[in-house]
């Protein structure tokens, strides 16, 4: 008898091991962070293809304040991410325009601004867009309020992310929770890309009226989902020079000095052909560096 049990009792070991292996690349569900170790969370795709949701340590510290020449801006973003907050009805926000123009950092200076009255945010790469129906699924329960912040998005023709997207932004049954936002930035204001050959499909009617055909309609449909939309425009010489002053006051240089490094400034912005506020930010580091005591 022990000698028929040894080969089973292998047998019944080998289907086990097999599987754990299976379960370990099935899809799992999503477990909830230590929601008290951060403010601020990044979705994370795992090899296996399992993700999570890790809190950041390390969350940038702006300030609404510190950020200048942006005042229309501010004013439109901060008075939705209020009424979001305080739960009354708000708006998925989409923020187009020039680099370094501070759309990014407006949103994590609101995140700072109202961490301490629940709001929470969560970074999403495009690439992991498909997977917003289980982070939603995770957060939905949850007291706070949550900005799902996606950076810098495009998409090219035919990506999936695209699709689900469009379908969360169109109010779908997995984005029908009221703690849940989206806040994406974008250098285009139609997030796909647009070509020459998108006008032949233009028609017009009998009346001389020019209408989109169906390639532009679908490249201007995601956008047009964002309720809010915020535009950012390039900065003028003065407007840099403020911004200019402004991060170096901060990072410790005297208000005299800091206006003698206007000429610099100048200088640094024209070798870099930008007059952002990123430029700025990056001139004022190293200027504070070079002439710290």
């Amino acid at each position: 008898m022990s000698d028929t049990l040894h080969p089973l009792e292998r047998l019944v070991q080998r289907a086990e091991a097999l599987m754990q292996r299976i379960e370990s690349v099935l899809p799992q569900p999503m477990s909830a962070p230590d929601w008290s170790a951060s403010v601020a969370f990044r979705y994370r795709k795992r090899s296996n293809g399992h993700g999570a949701l890790e809190p950041v340590r390390h969350v940038a510290s702006l300030g609404l304040q510190d950020l200048k020449e942006i005042d229309g801006q501010k004013e439109k973003i901060q008075r939705n991410t209020e009424q979001f907050v305080n739960g009354l009805s708000a708006n998925n926000v989409l923020l187009t325009g020039a680099r370094g123009t501070g759309k990014s950092s407006l949103i994590k200076a609101c995140l700072n601004e109202y961490a301490p009255r629940g709001l929470r945010l969560i970074e999403v790469d495009k690439d992991d867009l498909t997977d917003l129906p289980d982070i939603i699924d995770v957060v939905s329960d949850r007291p706070e309020k949550f900005i799902v912040f996606c950076d810098d998005l495009s998409f090219e023709d035919g990506e999936p992310g695209y699709k689900a997207l469009k379908s969360i932004l169109d109010g779908s049954v997995a984005a029908a929770t009221p703690n849940v936002l989206i806040y994406a930035t974008s250098n285009r204001r139609h997030l796909l890309p647009e070509h020459m050959k998108d006008n032949l499909t233009y028609t017009t009617a009998e009346d001389g009226e020019i209408h989109p055909g169906e390639v532009v309609e679908e490249k201007i449909s995601l956008s047009e989902r964002f309720g809010l939309w915020v535009s950012f425009y390039p900065f003028t010489q003065d407007e840099y020079l403020v911004i200019v002053q402004q991060w170096l006051i901060a990072l410790g240089v005297a208000p005299d000095q800091a206006e003698v490094a206007r000429p610099e400034a100048l200088i640094w912005a024209l070798e870099r052909g930008s007059r952002s506020g990123r430029v700025a930010y990056q001139f004022a580091r190293d200027y504070a560096g070079r002439h710290s005591a």
